[in-house]
């Protein structure tokens, strides 16, 4: 009686326990979100409330279909590198092959043992007991009705070691049963995380397949450029390039102006028809005047004939009038005066001609300035100011250097007859440092002159400028790259780097760099990067 009753009161206690570890592995799990980290905590509960020492997750790798440790209690990583499997390769690998459990009573005496990750001296194996059983996760599979069926497929495994014991049976019987239901709500888990990775990545590829459309609707032939502030301007110029209203370019010299101007007139109802640019600042004021409206002959000495001024010319279309703010007052006048009543008269004559133009005005100057200054009119400031658009100069838009320069080394390689296929690393270091004054001119003149004395197939710190190779290159002492982008910058050259010496294969790359192919992956996504386009055709 007392016999019976000391048993009955063990049991209730090993209930007690197990219901209690399971409660503690549940609550863990159920609110895992990142998967190793999960595995890590329910290994280490196994062992704190169970005993049961080694615990190890391994899951199978859907490239490779190799078995790969996730997780293993108290093991290195050079341990868990070693510890791969075949299907049906050891002990482990038969339970996920076979998807039945296995007890070896006592590991020494198991041929079948690999013992791969060396974590197990030859005394522990005579002293320790090895349960492994599989994960199972629930696939949808055809059948012969009109609905799918679901069975269930081994995808890994959980193993832990147990101190041998000549009464090893009954509490091995228990064990194997209390692992199932943890190996069970691993499975759970396991489908959860991966399910929303798998939603997840979907609603990023979802996002990134918007965002290439909606560059690609917004963006301008002949305009390089993928940062936000080019998408804004490219935004703003599809917003207004169909109306007639009249647009001021603002923005530093060299960040494209003229090119947007041609986009704007390019892509409008005008696009048939004349656009007319004149440099405002390369004339004096008499010329300009007369380039602007024309003369009639004998208008003034010289005028020996007619001469039909832009305003006249653009009929129709657009005319871009560049350096605005470098006008006189007295063209300012009749700039104004046609803008207002949009029809003007030639030098000399009495006609009053129609103007029926788009006009489209570009500065570097500040004009707010002049107009306090009163070096320009207020009037004429608010009549061109209706629809202004400012241009970021390229050190406020350094995601597209590399882009630019790219391009221009294409053009130049393809103009000058080389074969120059890429820029060093070194080099795009330099190139993203420098503070660009001239914006994408001087980038534009950097590359024809690297192209020019290059001899090799790539572009190096060399062929660059002096200009940016000085201390005074990178604009002052302020660093473009915060500690967060110089180490995503370093991942990712060495990421591409073992892509190109792998032709591409994720498994070999993630070997060379000694981590598992889930990261490498991870990062791969993360980083925007293509493996495809590192394989040798």
């Amino acid at each position: 009686m007392n016999a019976d009753t000391r048993t009955s009161s063990d049991d209730q206690e090993l209930a007690l326990q197990d219901l209690s570890c399971l409660y503690e592995i549940t609550r863990n799990l159920a609110a895992a979100t990142d998967l190793q980290d999960a595995l890590d905590k329910v290994v280490g509960i196994l062992a704190e409330m169970k005993k049961m020492q080694n615990g190890t997750v391994t899951i199978v790798n859907p490239v490779t279909r190799e078995l790969e440790i996730e997780v293993a209690c108290g093991s290195t990583a050079a341990a868990r590198k070693k510890g791969r499997y075949k299907l049906g390769e050891g002990i482990t690998g038969r339970v996920v092959a076979i998807g039945e459990p296995v007890i070896v009573p006592q590991i020494a005496e198991e041929p079948l043992f690999l013992n791969r990750t060396g974590m197990r001296s030859e005394e522990q194996k005579r002293k320790s007991s090895f349960i492994c059983v599989p994960i199972k996760a629930a696939v949808e599979t055809a059948s012969k009705g009109p609905h799918l069926a679901a069975e269930s497929l081994a995808i890994g495994a959980l193993s832990v070691d147990r101190c041998y014991t000549k009464e090893f049976g009954p509490q091995s019987e228990q064990d194997l049963r209390f692992l199932t239901i943890v190996s069970a709500l691993i499975a759970q888990t396991v489908h959860r995380i991966q399910s929303v990775s798998r939603e997840k990545e979907a609603l990023c590829r979802e996002n990134q397949q918007l965002r290439r459309e909606l560059s690609a609707k917004n963006r301008i032939e002949e305009i390089i450029g993928n940062s936000s502030r080019m998408q804004e301007v490219f935004s703003m110029v599809h917003r207004v390039a169909n109306s007639n209203a009249t647009v001021l370019l603002r923005g530093e010299s060299g960040t494209g102006k003229s090119m947007v101007a041609k986009a704007l007139h390019y892509n409008s109802s005008r696009a048939k028809k004349p656009f007319v640019i004149v440099n405002c600042s390369a004339l004096p004021e008499t010329l300009l005047e007369s380039e602007l409206f024309g003369h009639e002959k004998g208008a003034f000495t010289g005028a020996g004939e007619r001469k039909t001024g832009r305003f006249e010319q653009a009929q129709g279309g657009t005319l871009f009038l560049d350096e605005i703010g470098e006008i006189s007052t007295t063209v300012q006048v009749k700039l104004l005066n046609v803008i207002q009543e949009r029809t003007f008269q030639r030098l000399g004559g009495a006609e009053l001609l129609k103007a029926n133009i788009r006009l489209v005005a570009a500065t570097n100057r500040d004009l707010e300035m002049a107009v306090r200054e009163g070096r320009f009119r207020e009037d004429l400031y608010y009549r061109l100011n209706v629809f202004p658009i400012y241009l970021p100069p390229l050190r406020e838009r350094r995601t597209d250097i590399l882009l630019l320069a790219d391009y221009f080394l294409e053009q130049y390689s393809r103009e000058n007859g080389k074969k120059i296929e890429r820029i060093s690393t070194s080099a795009i270091d330099l190139l993203i440092k420098y503070h660009w004054p001239g914006n994408v001119r001087e980038l534009q003149n950097c590359m024809e002159r690297a192209v020019l004395i290059c001899d090799s197939s790539t572009i190096t710190s060399v062929h660059l400028p002096p200009t940016l190779q000085s201390a005074e290159s990178v604009g002052g002492s302020g660093s473009p790259f915060s500690f967060t982008q110089a180490v995503e910058n370093f991942e990712r050259d060495l990421i591409i780097d073992a892509l190109k010496q792998c032709n591409g294969n994720q498994t070999k790359a993630a070997e060379r760099l000694d981590t598992s192919l889930r990261i490498i992956n991870y990062k791969i996504h993360n980083y925007g990067i293509d493996p495809k386009q590192y394989k040798v055709k």
